[in-house]
C-alpha cells in the first residue's frame, strides 16, 4: 500500500504516476451496444472537469451532501472521484430531500426535483452525449462540463479523515474508503495489472468496491457492464476472454 494514497483522489494520483496511458475503466453498456475505454489519463480529466463545475459552477463546498442517483457506469465513477476531491460528500442512492445538491440520470428525474438545490442530469446515452430535451430545472450535464478547466485544485482541500461517502447509511471517511478498498483487493486477490469485471450496481459499497475502488488502489482496472443481464453465458464468456479479464464480480 502507498502511504501517499490516503484519499481516493489520491488513489487515482497515484494511477496517473504509475502509467497514465493504460486502460483504468473500460464500459458496456447491453442495450445500447456501447463501449467505452477511459485510460488514467482520460478519467483524471474527466474528474478534473467535473470537479471545477462543482466548486465554480454549482458553488459546492466541502461537506455538502450531494445524492448520487446513478447506475454503475463510467460517469458515475468521474462523480464519485469527482466529489472526493472537492470535499463533497457522495451518498449513493441519498434522499434528494435531504441532500444539498443531487446528480441523477434519466430514471431518476421525478425523485431528483425533490432537491431544494443545484440538480444535475446525465442522460448516460452512449459517448456522454446530451439529452435530446433537457429535463427543466437541471442542468445537462454534458452541455456544462466540455467548457471547464482540465486541471482541478481545490479552495479547501479535504483531508483523509473528513467524509467522503455514504452507502448503506454509513459514512466513511476517504482514510476508510481507502483501507476498505485494499481489504477488498486482498480479499479478491486483485493485483497490479489483474483486470476485474463488475456486473454489481453501485448502491451499495459492495458495488462501488468492486466498479472502482479495489482495482484503483492496487493499479488493477475494471470492465464495468450494465445491463449484462441481456447477455447469454456464451456471450458473457466471450467478453471475459476478450478483455483479458482476471477477477469477476456479479
Amino acid at each position: 500500500m502507498n502511504i501517499a494514497d490516503r484519499t481516493p483522489a489520491d488513489l487515482l494520483r497515484s494511477a496517473l504516476a504509475s502509467d497514465a496511458a493504460r486502460p483504468l475503466v473500460t464500459y458496456y453498456d447491453d442495450a445500447t451496444g456501447e463501449r467505452v475505454e477511459l485510460s488514467a489519463a482520460t478519467l483524471a480529466n474527466w474528474v478534473a472537469k467535473t470537479a471545477n463545475l462543482l466548486q465554480d459552477e454549482l458553488s459546492a463546498l466541502p461537506g455538502d451532501r450531494l445524492a448520487l442517483l446513478l447506475p454503475a457506469h463510467w460517469q458515475t465513477a468521474v462523480w464519485l472521484l469527482a466529489t472526493a476531491a472537492t470535499g463533497v460528500v457522495a451518498e449513493l442512492e441519498g434522499d434528494p430531500a435531504e441532500a444539498d445538491l443531487v446528480v441523477t440520470g434519466p430514471d431518476a428525474l421525478e425523485a431528483a426535483r425533490a432537491c431544494r438545490g443545484e440538480r444535475v442530469a446525465l442522460s448516460l446515452r452512449p459517448l456522454g452525449a446530451r439529452f435530446a430535451q433537457p429535463p427543466a430545472g437541471f442542468t445537462d450535464y454534458a452541455v456544462a462540463v466540455p467548457a471547464q478547466p482540465d486541471t482541478f485544485a481545490a479552495y479547501d482541500p479535504p483531508g483523509p479523515d473528513h467524509t467522503a461517502l455514504v452507502t448503506g447509511g454509513r459514512e466513511l471517511t476517504g482514510r476508510e474508503v481507502v483501507e476498505r478498498a485494499h481489504a477488498d483487493a486482498a480479499e479478491r486477490g486483485l493485483g497490479p495489472g489483474d483486470r476485474l469485471m463488475s456486473l454489481a450496481p453501485f448502491g451499495t459499497w459492495e458495488g462501488v468496491s468492486a466498479g472502482l475502488y479495489a482495482p484503483l488502489a492496487v493499479g488493477a482496472s475494471v470492465v464495468l457492464c450494465r445491463n449484462a443481464e441481456r447477455l447469454d453465458a456464451a456471450a458473457l464468456a466471450a467478453r471475459r476472454e476478450s478483455e483479458r479479464v482476471t477477477h469477476f464480480a456479479a
